[in-house]
């Protein structure tokens, strides 16, 4: 029982990984989009 438990467990755990990975690596696109458009406005005003 404890095995049987055990591997519907970790099959849970890494599709949230996978959504986590893909979460902070929209983010991360995000705010560097956004920096980039800040950095662009200073230089061209």
């Amino acid at each position: 029982m404890s095995a049987a438990k055990r591997k519907p467990a970790t099959m849970k755990v890494k599709p949230k990984e996978e959504v986590n990975k893909k979460a902070l690596v929209l983010i991360g696109s995000f705010v560097s989009v956004i920096f980039i458009a800040i950095a662009a406005l200073l230089i061209f005003t």
